[in-house]
């Protein structure tokens, strides 16, 4: 199996949502990721990333979640430009998993029209619920009519351990991670927003728009577990980090 980072985008928010002592009008720059997992019994994308009207038109997208979380990119560097320069189109893609359902990590579901889509069952109940849109949930992201997989607990996506979906709530009810086994490379886990930036895994210090804090430290403590048995974690928008990985065509196997 093969893992490629993708670039899906990138925010500019206030460093005070990660940073509780940072200045409220300091600001910081956050890259959008999806992960691509070629494997020999099918195509799955980690996440989706940002919509690529956004990049001109976020507020008619987005509406008012666009006033905190402004796009700082151009068209080339969301989600199927970038899948394009490894070689594959929107219809090779057999699996999208969402690790949550915030409209920066679903917003391209809408062109796999051949995959299933998979997320946790709670990630679902989450955005249909009464009140769905004001909690970050925007309908128009992610549900867009491919049918629909919901898992409740560890999930081997493909039955040899190379891929196994993680429950880490905390950020959301039902955000999920992934457990990545390569041959050559060894494991990464991809943690999503349950580790948006590296420091917080460091500092134990729960970014703003956390849903459930308690949890969130439970998760945590879980990836903890998985880093010391020496996987790599894949930090959800931790520009640092970004840069230092292989991207593009430059595949982990």
């Amino acid at each position: 199996m093969k893992l490629n980072f993708l670039s899906a985008g990138r925010l500019r928010m206030r460093k005070s949502v990660y940073f509780p002592d940072a200045d409220r009008g300091e600001l910081i720059d956050l890259p959008v990721s999806s992960a691509l997992l070629r494997h020999k019994q099918g195509n799955v994308l980690f996440d989706t990333g940002c919509h690529p009207s956004i990049v001109d038109h976020a507020e008619e997208r987005w509406g008012g979640l666009a006033k905190f979380m402004k796009p700082v990119m151009s068209v080339e560097e969301t989600l199927i430009p970038s899948l394009v320069c490894v070689g594959l189109e929107p219809h090779d893609i057999d699996v999208v998993v969402n690790s949550h359902l915030h409209c920066d990590h679903c917003g391209c579901n809408e062109f796999f029209g051949k995959a299933t889509i998979v997320m946790h069952a709670k990630e679902l109940e989450a955005a249909t619920s009464p009140g769905a849109e004001a909690a970050g949930y925007l309908r128009n992201e992610w549900a867009s009519g491919q049918p629909i997989e919901t898992v409740t607990g560890e999930r081997d996506l493909f039955g040899d351990g190379s891929l196994v979906l993680v429950p880490l709530p905390g950020h959301t009810p039902g955000t999920l991670g992934a457990l990545v086994s390569l041959e050559r490379d060894g494991q990464f886990l991809l943690a999503s927003d349950t580790v948006s930036l590296r420091q917080s895994l460091l500092t134990d210090t729960p970014p703003r728009q956390t849903w459930n804090v308690d949890a969130l430290q439970k998760s945590l403590g879980e990836v903890r577990r998985i880093e010391k048995s020496g996987a790599t974690i894949i930090c959800g928008h931790d520009d640092q980090q970004w840069q230092s990985l292989r991207k593009g065509n430059s595949a982990y196997q």
